[in-house]
């Protein structure tokens, strides 16, 4: 089993971000996080890349409780990028090939020129949807066991959409699998092969999607919008 947890909590003062989460996750899928906005879902996240201490319960990555055992097999992607914007993309290629052993420039400078993306740029001369393009192809460019995306896709254009994801699809090995955390469920639902359902810090749903397609006759976006309807 790739990730456990075992009534997982975060609180913040006496309001519950996370309440006694029990989750397990095998290798080899690519797993969406959904939820409305505070459900947990960036908790839950933080929790796993090791920045935020849970107040109760255990995690367990590959066997490891969380620390820098783990941070060295997890790859994250924040909601915000935090790049500074002075850097050109070589020198935050530099920059992650030095702090990550896991980190292959080849890889790196494939999906950069797919995406047509010049290595001399600096990040303040980009767009936005650019810089997070960026951002994804640093963190998909290590070779982790556990991916975790922050709303990859949120600032960038649809057309680039569908090429973001294939770098996803085409950048994780089976002993590895990926958490996407997003508002953008019909865009990511294709590639999705399990979701989780977060709902006032709680598991409303843990399925596959094709159970989710044979069960209830309904996308993953249509049963998203039944569960959630205000």
């Amino acid at each position: 089993m790739l990730l456990e947890c075992n009534k997982l909590c975060k609180y913040y003062g006496d309001k519950a971000a996370l309440n006694n989460i029990d989750l397990q996750l095998e290798r080899g899928k690519i797993i969406g996080l959904l939820g409305p906005n505070g459900s947990g879902k960036t908790t839950l996240i933080k929790i796993l890349s090791g920045i935020l201490t849970p107040s109760g319960g255990e995690v367990k990555i590959s066997d490891k409780n969380i620390g820098i055992g783990t941070k060295k097999i997890v790859s994250y992607l924040p909601e915000r990028t935090y790049l500074s914007d002075w850097m050109t993309v070589q020198q935050t290629l530099n920059f992650f090939k030095d702090f990550y052993d896991d980190f292959s420039m080849e890889t790196a400078l494939d999906m950069l020129q797919r995406l047509d993306i010049q290595t001399s740029e600096k990040l303040r001369t980009m767009s936005k949807g650019t810089r997070e393009k960026v951002q994804l192809i640093l963190v998909m460019s290590r070779n982790a066991e556990l991916y975790l995306l922050d709303e990859p896709i949120g600032g960038v254009d649809p057309a680039a959409r569908d090429h973001i994801l294939k770098t996803i699809i085409s950048n994780f090995n089976e002993n590895a699998s990926v958490i996407i955390s997003t508002h953008l469920i019909s865009d990511v639902e294709n590639i999705l092969d399990d979701v989780i359902f977060l709902k006032y810090g709680n598991i409303v749903l843990h399925s596959t999607v094709d159970e989710i397609r044979e069960q209830n006759g309904k996308s993953v976006d249509a049963l998203f919008r039944e569960v959630f309807a205000c």
